[in-house]
């Protein structure tokens, strides 16, 4: 496009009015059209360079034949995270009030990283971080800050409590995790400098809950050895089956040995607003360092993640830059870095984006009743996949509804069990290709396993009901392959 303006990457009143309501267009389609579409396009390499390989452009092309091209060729082709029968994975169900405030965030380019820059978008981001540490049930003095996602925030809590317990890097130190724990904390504990030796993989129940029994074992027998643990990572939801280990006897334990809590519910914490997931959470608010994502159970557009802890003070400890190693050009930042909330000092990120905007808009808009209406939908319709699943002896709940979640596997006696898991992966296969809904497996005790994750607040009994019938009819179809 080229600019009638006389200064570079301008566009005029109208044309700004014009390209706007183009985009809008195609976000107001995306909502009102979005059950009619199909739920999962992957295309082939081949297949996206034909379509979208271009040179370097020396010259404009009109935003309209742009805008035109992604509705065409690139927003179709994906896994729809946000559609109503989205069910693998963890959906991201986000709502128009959030985008907007992401359309809002972008365009006024807000730098969130201290409060110089930011004062007005500081004190709301402080305010939504009150918000979510009442939610927990966290204390005046716990802090937060709002991070891309679950991997950010594991990293960043890790960071904080090897601070906070050793005072920094210390080759005896020794993290506990579940065998259930995202694989987001193995990368996040390799980045910062743990070994594979300094990690311990704690066994899991019949549940797939952290065995405490496990866990005083091998702390017991770290200690004996000469090592130093310092911290236990406790789920609160688990991706693969929304299991939530056991919280308070998981605090009082950590309370005896003198060790961190960190509890990683990216996925689940949120649940903790309605009345089955305060129950499911019990002793949330009694870990030293909670993950949240609003990008998964809060309805939020990617990316949107939390970190929040008991005392904010170890953020600071974890995350500040001696004054002399601080740049020149912060000098009038750092005058005030004792006065003033400044981000840059409780994370990893100086220059970072007005996180908050889109959560604090749409919880003002919606208020907190409306979301807790959206997240027991999840609860309710995991429900309504378990007896559906029950209902019908070709198929073995292998983990009970939970947290949003259901577990199941293919039933029939006449086949063996590795035919059994050939069948599940084709059943897959077939689904995704159908594109009505998507359900994904996943690995459980050795096994694969498919699972539901339905947890938009838009999907259906009805729905829910018609996958599995779909599903068995795939699966029939793939036990004649």
């Amino acid at each position: 496009m080229k600019s009638k303006s006389p200064h570079p990457l301008e566009l005029s009143s109208d044309e700004m009015r014009a390209v706007g309501q183009r985009a809008l267009d195609i976000v107001i389609k995306h909502f009102e059209n979005n059950r009619d579409e199909h739920v999962a396009r992957t295309l082939t390499r081949d297949d996206t360079e034909r379509l979208l390989r271009t040179g370097l452009p020396e010259e404009g092309t009109s935003v309209n034949e742009l805008l035109d091209l992604l509705a065409r060729d690139v927003f179709p082709n994906s896994l729809k995270t946000d559609h109503p029968r989205f069910y693998a994975f963890v959906p991201s169900p986000s709502n128009y009030v959030s985008v907007i405030g992401d359309l809002l965030t972008s365009a006024h380019n807000l730098f969130a990283g201290h409060w110089m820059a930011s004062s007005a978008a500081s004190q709301l981001e402080i305010n939504v971080i009150d918000w979510m540490k009442e939610l927990v049930g966290y204390p005046a003095e716990g802090g937060g800050i709002m991070v891309s996602g679950g991997s950010m925030a594991n990293l960043s809590a890790i960071a904080a409590a090897r601070e906070a317990r050793l005072g920094g890097p210390d080759a005896k130190a020794v993290v506990y995790c579940s065998d259930q724990t995202h694989s987001s904390m193995a990368k996040g504990l390799r980045i910062i400098g743990f070994g594979a030796e300094q990690r311990r993989t704690v066994g899991t129940d019949e549940g797939l809950r952290l065995s405490i029994p496990d866990l005083e074992q091998a702390i017991k027998a770290d200690r004996a050895a000469g090592l130093k643990p310092f911290c236990v990572v406790a789920n609160a939801g688990t991706t693969n089956t929304g299991a939530v280990d056991p919280l308070g006897p998981l605090a009082d334990l950590c309370a005896r040995e003198n060790l961190w809590l960190h509890v990683d519910g990216a996925y689940g914490a949120a649940a903790v607003i309605t009345e089955r997931g305060r129950a499911a959470l019990a002793g949330l608010g009694r870990a030293d360092s909670i993950t949240l994502d609003p990008h998964k159970w809060l309805f939020q557009p990617y990316e949107l993640g939390c970190l929040l802890v008991r005392d904010a003070s170890v953020l600071r400890k974890a995350f500040r830059i001696d004054e002399d190693d601080h740049a020149d050009y912060l000098a009038d930042v750092v005058r005030h870095v004792h006065a003033d909330v400044n981000f840059f000092e409780h994370g990893v990120q100086l220059t970072r984006s007005f996180k908050a905007l889109k959560l604090w808009l749409s919880l003002r808009a919606f208020g907190l009743a409306e979301f807790r209406r959206a997240i027991d939908v999840g609860f309710d319709m995991a429900d309504v996949a378990e007896a559906t699943l029950r209902a019908d002896s070709r198929w073995t709940v292998v983990t009970p509804s939970q947290m949003g979640i259901i577990s199941f596997r293919w039933n029939d006696p006449s086949r063996s069990e590795k035919e059994i898991d050939a069948i599940t992966s084709r059943s897959v296969d077939l689904m995704r290709a159908d594109g009505y809904a998507l359900v994904m497996s996943t690995i459980l005790r050795g096994r694969p396993a498919l699972r539901l994750c339905p947890i938009h607040p838009g999907t259906t009994a009805d729905e829910i009901r018609e996958t599995i019938r779909r599903l068995a009819a795939f699966s029939v179809e793939a036990s004649a392959q």
